[in-house]
């Protein structure tokens, strides 16, 4: 039957299914087996906790942290900031029907320091603040009935 199953079945979540079970289960021969056949060190705080989730999260953090693996998928997948168009750079500093002529000069000399993205301490410091969250489209102004 092993064969049958998908390699990623095989290799990545019949694993983390077995640890999920033998914490839950409180199987603790087979969480030492699995703790120290990966090299983790699970405090003994966390291996005497009263709640399953406490170790559960204590083990896969060690062995498969979430921090590690968003970062590098954002460094690998994610374009460079210093590929971005200038169109873009002036799409990015405009809020609403705003066009980037009418923007302060000031804010306008902004442009180069934000497409050369330099660390240099006379460099001007720009923060790009974004907040996108999940509306139903019958929320939205101009879905209300009038």
């Amino acid at each position: 039957s092993k064969g049958k199953k998908p390699l990623f079945v095989q290799l990545v979540l019949d694993n983390i299914w077995s640890l999920y079970e033998a914490v839950m289960k409180r199987d603790k021969e087979k969480i030492e087996k699995i703790v120290t056949s990966l090299g983790l060190k699970i405090g003994a705080r966390e291996s005497r906790h009263a709640d399953p989730k406490v170790q559960l999260n204590a083990i896969c953090s060690q062995w498969l942290p979430i921090s590690d693996a968003v970062l590098s998928m954002v460094c690998n997948k994610l374009p460079s900031p210093l590929d971005i168009t200038a169109e873009r750079v002036e799409k990015l500093m405009c809020v609403g029907s705003r066009t980037f002529d009418s923007l302060p000069p000031e804010t306008q000399e902004l442009k180069s320091a934000f497409m050369k993205c330099s660390s240099e301490g006379t460099a001007p410091v720009i923060v790009f603040v974004s907040k996108m969250f999940a509306v139903d489209a019958k929320a939205l102004p101009h879905n209300k009935p009038r």
